[in-house]
């Protein structure tokens, strides 16, 4: 899970820590503002316990380098790209971040630097009043809320890596709702009591003097070195904008032209593939393996400008002879243009959203299973159709349970059969979930049996392939009836597998792929050869006589990890 969270460049994780530091600084604070709401007392003391780490040379060199080193990343990270195209959440983050400054360097000011520098007392109370009842409350309430609303977009780009995350967004939505309306309702709690005290001239002297209130002198003086904090952000924004904008003038002088029959014309920073070119400029391109010179989905024919690219690897060549590529096609993951060029796209995904990518195909590594009624032509001959409807109904109601309570689903039913393929979010997970299934399909099987034998029919027998490989998910059919199914060699292999318990007179064949995959110690097993119909290379498979009394070593790895 750590390598998953922590993965990227030095300035990503630095990026990263830098602001789960202040966000952790942020939501404290918010807290601290919200006891408003419940008690001053509780406010005051939460503000003095926060301030032992927060105002402590270890806790001021921890908070203050997060907060420049988070700003200045963001900076260099916006001066290097190289489009300022992104989705609309990255957007709102990149508007939020720049925001921050604009009412936080106020904030700081008139906090740690007055009470450092002047010997102001700046409690959470005085800060409140301070700001009660102008326009400088609204400021920092928005302060509030785009900060939080920044830090919540980060820790969600953050975290989407990871497998548990999707199911806590819901819980982490409340939670983000909850504290910013905390904080807000503390800070119009407390507003109210103390304008309450200022209204009153016997009381305002006596906290004025607590707080050893600013002079007019002061607050000048606050007001000026707000004001040269200002000017050194929008002094650094400008050098970041033109840091981007030069950067941008020297690609476009070291750029070169694409145009795509059917398409757009371009100009593009050389040393990028064609792939990345075309994405760069929202330009259609399929690329189903996502541009690793498997899938060929992406290939193209270069018309104009073959001669001038560099000759194909041997990955691509292997990629291109495998479709029987005719001449000047090559691989658009694979080229990159030095020269201009004129290509034409053999596969180009239509512009609607009902065939984007991910309709289009995703490549994953995942377990199948292929199962099969026995005997299901002799068994059925001479019954009424709905009574075979009732029998493969009750048959079905029975096992598939069993795939889907081991996290697969059944991906299309095939007669007397199915196949199952089970997602997840890598080939081990996947590939026990696989056994897992089978080994309650088995034991799902005997239940059923039992209820047949008592009602006078004759037991149901079935066979089981296993099998674990690279497949494609993705809507095959015609557009807006196109449904999500899976299809690769892996299917074709798993199929076969099946077919081969029959002769073996077994419940199920498990590819020696999926028990590596699923960490077990495959060295004691007796596994057999089979050479498969349609199948390149020789499958080694463990024949298993009752799925329902599977049981599988583990190797030391695995059993550590668990």
């Amino acid at each position: 899970m750590a390598s998953v969270l922590w993965r990227g460049s030095l300035a990503t994780r630095l990026r990263i820590a830098s602001g789960l530091v202040l966000f952790t600084y942020a939501f404290f604070h918010f807290i601290n503002v919200g006891l408003g709401l419940i008690d001053p007392v509780w406010m005051e003391e939460f503000q003095d316990a926060r301030q032992i780490f927060s105002r402590s040379l270890i806790g001021t060199v921890i908070l203050y380098t997060a907060l420049l080193l988070h700003a200045g990343l963001a900076m260099v990270t916006l001066a290097r790209r190289q489009t300022l195209r992104m989705t609309r959440a990255e957007a709102a983050q990149v508007v939020l971040g720049l925001l921050i400054p604009l009412q936080l360097i106020a904030h700081v000011v008139h906090t740690r630097y007055a009470h450092e520098v002047y010997g102001v007392q700046d409690e959470m109370s005085y800060l409140i009043i301070l700001m009660w009842p102008n326009i400088s409350v609204w400021q920092q309430s928005a302060l509030l809320l785009v900060v939080w609303t920044h830090g919540c977009i980060g820790l969600h780009f953050w975290l989407r890596l990871t497998s548990w995350w999707k199911a806590w967004v819901p819980w982490m939505i409340g939670v983000a709702v909850l504290v910013p309306s905390f904080a807000l309702a503390g800070l119009l709690t407390e507003g109210r009591r103390m304008f309450a005290i200022f209204s009153d001239d016997a009381l305002r002297p006596g906290y004025m003097e607590a707080y050893n209130w600013p002079d007019l002198a002061t607050f000048g003086a606050l007001f000026d070195v707000k004001d040269a904090g200002l000017a050194i952000f929008w002094g650094l924004l400008a050098l970041t904008a033109a840091t981007y904008a030069g950067r941008k003038l020297l690609r476009r002088r070291n750029a070169v032209r694409i145009r795509y029959v059917d398409g757009p014309e371009i100009v593009s920073e050389r040393g990028l593939t064609l792939l990345q070119m075309s994405r760069l400029h929202g330009i259609p391109h399929t690329a189903l393996c996502g541009g690793k010179g498997r899938c060929t989905t992406c290939r193209v024919v270069i018309e104009e400008g073959s001669d001038l690219l560099h000759p194909p690897s041997e990955v691509e060549l292997a990629s291109l002879r495998a479709v029987k590529a005719p001449p000047n096609t090559r691989l658009a993951c694979q080229i990159r243009p030095t020269d201009p060029a004129t290509v034409f796209r053999v596969f180009r995904p239509e512009g609607g959203r009902n065939r984007a990518h991910a309709s289009q195909g995703q490549e994953g590594q995942l377990a199948v299973l292929f199962l099969d009624m026995r005997g299901f032509t002799a068994r059925t001959t001479g019954q009424l159709p709905y009574d075979v409807v009732f029998l493969l109904n009750r048959f079905f109601d029975a096992i598939v349970p069993s795939v889907i309570g081991a996290g697969g689903t059944v991906d299309k039913y095939l007669g007397d059969g199915f196949l199952a393929v089970f997602e997840a979010r890598d080939a081990a997970t996947s590939a026990r979930a696989g056994l897992e299934a089978a080994r309650s399909i088995g034991a799902a099987l005997k239940l059923f049996n039992r209820t047949l034998v008592a009602e006078g029919a004759a037991p149901v027998r079935i066979g089981m392939g296993l099998h674990l490989g690279n497949l494609v998910l993705g809507e095959i059919g015609a557009g807006g009836h196109a449904p999500r199914t899976i299809i690769g060699d892996t299917v074709n292999a798993a199929s076969r597998l099946e077919a081969e318990t029959k002769g073996l007179v077994v419940e199920l064949l498990i590819s020696e792929a999926v028990l590596q995959a699923a960490g077990v110690d495959t060295a004691t097993l007796d596994l057999q050869e089979f050479s498969l119909r349609g199948v390149p290379e020789p499958v080694l498979a463990l024949p298993v006589p009752d799925a329902a009394t599977l049981f599988l070593p583990q190797t030391a790895t695995e059993q550590s990890s668990d």
